[in-house]
């Protein structure tokens, strides 16, 4: 039994699909044409079974984050330069944006995603999440500044979500309505699916938590080590240091 009011069901099954070995990746996901994205040498790379893409900026730094819910518009974010790239998909540069250039107000520290050509940002010289119109170069505040600290964050196009640091689980909606989605057990890695569903590593196991079944579920893999795992289309990839596995796997 999981404290938080969840209780522990029986595993979930996973078939293995395929397994590639890497060197020198870091995975950062797939998109639903099973192109893959990775970060090697501060290079992002885009792979399909027949081609490879890439894009630099070393004048930026460190790529901090990478935004693949669009794989027409990808972002990637350069936090040391509060500077956020838009690639498309053959990773042409589409757009630059420095925040600093266009107010100085804005102290990204989390990057997302969201609709209506805009991203989510959240700000942490305010604590406040808002929506940044990337076409128009204007933003807006969305809701109240956050006053816990934020241990985690995710978004996609209707929703931002973090989780604080006593572990209680948020969404806001683009109209500014927030919602505690849950309080969930500790973890050391997480990837929120929806609004009712999260992957969450502890202790090298990973567990898929229903809030619509109140049940954290096991999943059955073989590694006992992975630094990163990332699910997408009912496939799970499981990525160690030296191979990338792909499982087939139904959650509840």
């Amino acid at each position: 039994m999981f404290s938080n009011g969840l209780a522990q069901n029986s595993r979930l099954e996973t078939k293995l699909l395929q397994t590639q070995i890497l060197t020198d990746k870091v995975f950062k996901g797939f998109d639903g044409l099973g192109n893959e994205y990775f970060v090697k040498n501060n290079v992002f790379i885009k792979q399909s079974e027949t081609e490879t893409w890439e894009y630099k900026n070393v004048a930026l730094g460190k790529i901090s984050a990478v935004d693949i819910i669009n794989p027409l518009k990808i972002v990637l974010f350069y936090e040391d330069f509060n500077t956020v790239i838009l690639l498309d998909n053959q990773l042409n540069e589409i757009q630059k944006l420095n925040l600093f250039d266009i107010d100085n107000t804005i102290f990204a520290s989390k990057i997302g995603m969201a609709s209506q050509n805009q991203f989510w940002i959240y700000n942490a010289l305010t604590q406040q999440i808002m929506l940044f119109d990337y076409l128009k170069n204007t933003s807006k505040n969305i809701g109240n500044p956050i006053q816990e600290n934020i241990k985690f964050t995710q978004s996609d196009f209707n929703h931002f979500y973090w989780i604080d640091e006593v572990n209680n689980w948020y969404s806001i909606d683009i109209f500014g309505k927030v919602t505690l989605l849950a309080n969930i057990p500790p973890f050391e890695n997480l990837q929120i699916i929806d609004a009712q569903t999260l992957l969450f590593v502890k202790d090298n196991v990973l567990y898929c938590l229903s809030t619509k079944t109140k049940s954290v579920f096991e999943i059955q893999i073989v590694e006992k080590s992975f630094p990163n795992f990332y699910f997408k289309d009912q496939i799970l990839a499981i990525f160690t240091d030296q191979q990338l596995k792909k499982y087939k796997i139904k959650l509840p």
